[in-house]
């Protein structure tokens, strides 16, 4: 396997079992869950400011499609069963289907894309894993104000400010630590390996 095709996740740990991608699984949602409680409160809206979207970026381009979907279903599917990993200790379906719910899905839709692209060396370099973690973030926000706007029935303006607006500055930061941490990640990993 070689480096050009792989996965941060496989380049650094080749030997796959079921063992140690359960351990990346639990790690994984240990991860999201312990981000999740990075919780801001925004005025006038049901959707926090969390850490949940920086734990996707990073997930998912180091673990690739298939283990950081099911890294983040297994997240949504604890939490609907009533562990505490939402944002404030939350849990239940009703997180899934509620008004943040768009979110959770576009972020699982999102760890399906970047691990997809993660796997394609898109998480390798400057040029191309900015650009990766920017499409991430479109989807993710894409499906959630589509999903929120439906589900309150405000007009859009009320959307984009209480759903997009407060964000804005909070989702560049962690475009930016995700997709220059990976690449410099990568380099010191080729080092070790080569």
């Amino acid at each position: 396997m070689s480096i050009a095709t792989t996965t941060l996740r496989t380049a650094v740990f080749p030997r796959s079992t079921v063992l140690t991608n359960t351990a990346f699984v639990i790690t994984g949602v240990v991860f999201l869950s312990l981000l999740a409680q990075i919780a801001i409160p925004v005025p006038g809206s049901p959707v926090p400011v969390t850490g949940q979207t920086l734990g996707v970026l990073l997930l998912a381009t180091s673990y690739g499609a298939t283990l950081g979907t099911t890294t983040f279903f297994t997240y949504l599917l604890v939490g609907a069963l009533g562990a505490p990993v939402f944002a404030n200790g939350g849990s239940g379906i009703e997180r899934i289907v509620g008004a943040t719910g768009g979110y959770l899905v576009g972020m699982l839709l999102t760890s399906a894309l970047l691990g997809y692209l993660g796997g394609r060396t898109w998480d390798q370099k400057f040029r191309t894993a900015l650009p990766a973690m920017l499409l991430g973030n479109a989807l993710t926000f894409g499906l959630g104000l589509l999903w929120l706007h439906q589900y309150t029935g405000k007009d859009w303006a009320w959307t984009i400010s209480a759903g997009f607006t407060p964000f804005i500055i909070g989702e560049i930061l962690k475009i930016a630590i995700a997709g220059t941490s990976l690449p410099l990640i990568w380099q010191f990993v080729q080092r070790k390996i080569s």
